[in-house]
């Protein structure tokens, strides 16, 4: 079994509605987003997935929310844009994508920093 790792940031901002504390307030993270994918086998050329399409279908998820606040933006509109919301929905934008593939998205990791982060997986 083989496992690819991409890594990218983007800078938003957010609040938690029903927190009691700091966070309930706005305030901004540099996110930290890890997609792991595996796939047993490689291609014809020896990849297991393409870098370049992973962080291509990834910037198309994250570059909505880069230098946004998360909260103005759908479904953060809704749901508390919490490091587990977030994960889960990239999670989601990117499954269809990724499985389409002969490879599977296997988690997706949002860190708010380098501390404390969560992650998604089905």
């Amino acid at each position: 079994m083989y496992e690819i790792v991409v890594e990218q940031y983007f800078e938003a901002a957010h609040f938690l509605r029903g927190y009691q504390g700091k966070c309930e307030n706005v305030h901004g993270h540099r996110y930290g987003v890890v997609v792991r994918i595996k796939s047993e086998k490689l291609n014809d050329i020896g990849l297991a997935y393409d870098f370049t399409s992973v962080k291509q279908h990834l910037k198309e998820i994250t570059g909505r929310y880069d230098h946004a606040l998360l909260n103005d933006l759908p479904p953060f509109d809704k749901i508390n844009p919490s490091a587990e919301n977030i994960a889960a929905t990239i999670y989601n934008g990117l499954k269809d994508q990724i499985n389409a593939a002969a490879a599977t998205l296997t988690a997706v990791e949002v860190w708010e920093n380098p501390q404390q982060g969560a992650v998604y997986s089905a």
